[in-house]
């Protein structure tokens, strides 16, 4: 394993490297085809370059742990809005989740729905090319943002463009209170109704779930607000009294709960230690439960008002194929290495996005040792 503890180390070993590279964080996040190669980790690259609360904007080097991040954030009573998971009791896997890593595979919660993704909160990043050239894209301040495409092109690239070396983020202050809209017993059709309603709503929703099966076994639907106490409070009635046609429903605005039901929907808990393959399902929400009923899943979960479902099928099982005639994508998270190969963990391209994704990897890595494979 290649370890290199500053940047300029770590644009050395890329020069120097004379086949495949598996580029790797934390560990914590196995996604996407099989890749071999010698595994070159950032994890010694770590540390907060630049951190100004008062301009909401933070510089980072890309092996930095996650929970670094938030901490630091916390004393400052600030956030990543973007709400990324955590995959570890997902997949199985240990050790500590990177900022490299979230950005390198654009991991966002539910908050996605209001706040956008982690692409939209990268001001800047730093990397090295297939070449072993250490470049830099955008900013580090939101006032000098500069080339974002590329920016953005980086981010959700699973490391197959470049090493990141450094991340700029956007970070917004905390809430001071979250209020949630729970209704118990709803279908999957009529949740995601309720869901598209309230999303729909002036009260600025911030989270839109719904799970056939909760905690207790009966399906909930849960509707996050947060804001200031009183907002909050006149918020939660009136979306009450607009979801009034759906049965009755209770609020929650105890911190400890309310946190603990939406990383219970962030990290898919319902699926931890479960058996069976996993995918992430991206659809047009009012396609959500439709999709979800030709699956014959043994396990559901709906995200961002429907937009997103999660699944927990048999294992080998093609969620493509028994998809099809739906648009959206689905990519397969949980499975075998032996599935993975075979199903592909990703989904598949058009031709013309293929080709142009050919054409940026032949740029950022010529020689092809970045990851080679992992994203199909």
């Amino acid at each position: 394993m290649l370890t290199p503890q500053n940047e300029a180390a770590l644009a050395e070993a890329v020069a120097a490297a004379s086949g495949p590279l598996r580029v790797a964080g934390g560990g914590t996040r196995p996604v996407g085809n099989p890749v071999t190669g010698e595994v070159l980790s950032v994890s010694g690259l770590t540390g907060v370059t630049l951190y100004e609360p008062g301009a909401l904007t933070l510089v980072v080097a890309a092996g930095t742990p996650l929970a670094d991040v938030e901490a630091a954030l916390a004393k400052e009573n600030q956030r990543l809005a973007f709400e990324p998971m955590d995959h570890r009791g997902l997949l199985g896997t240990e050790g500590e989740p990177t900022i490299g890593g979230v950005a390198a595979a654009n991991v966002s919660g539910p908050r996605r729905i209001a706040v956008g993704a982690c692409r939209d909160h990268l001001l800047g990043v730093r990397f090295v090319d297939g070449q072993g050239t250490v470049l830099k894209n955008g900013g580090r301040v939101m006032k000098n943002v500069t080339g974002y495409d590329l920016v953005k092109l980086l981010c959700g690239s699973y490391g197959t463009l470049g090493v990141l070396t450094e991340v700029s983020l956007k970070v917004l202050p905390k809430p001071d209170v979250t209020g949630v809209v729970l209704i118990e017993g709803l279908s999957n059709e009529d949740a995601v109704r309720a869901l598209s309603m309230a999303l729909g709503s002036p009260f600025e929703v911030t989270g839109a779930a719904h799970t056939p099966v909760g905690v207790d076994g009966d399906p909930v639907t849960m509707i996050r607000i947060e804001g200031f106490e009183a907002s909050v409070a006149y918020r939660l009635e009136r979306l009450q009294d607009l979801l009034r046609s759906f049965g009755t429903s209770a609020t929650e605005t105890d911190p400890e709960k309310t946190a603990a039901g939406w990383r219970w929907v962030r990290d898919v808990e319902a699926f931890h230690g479960a058996p069976g393959d996993v995918w992430r399902i991206s659809v047009k929400p009012s396609d959500g439960p439709a999709v979800a009923q030709a699956l014959q899943a043994e396990g559901l979960l709906y995200d961002w008002g429907g937009g997103l479902v999660w699944a927990r099928v048999a294992e080998g099982t093609d969620v493509r194929a028994m998809s099809d005639g739906v648009r959206g994508h689905a990519t397969l998270v949980r499975a075998s290495e032996e599935t993975r190969r075979k199903l592909g963990a990703f989904h598949p391209e058009t031709a013309p996005l293929a080709a142009i994704s050919k054409g940026l990897r032949e740029k950022f890595d010529p020689r092809g040792i970045f990851n080679p494979g992992l994203m199909g």
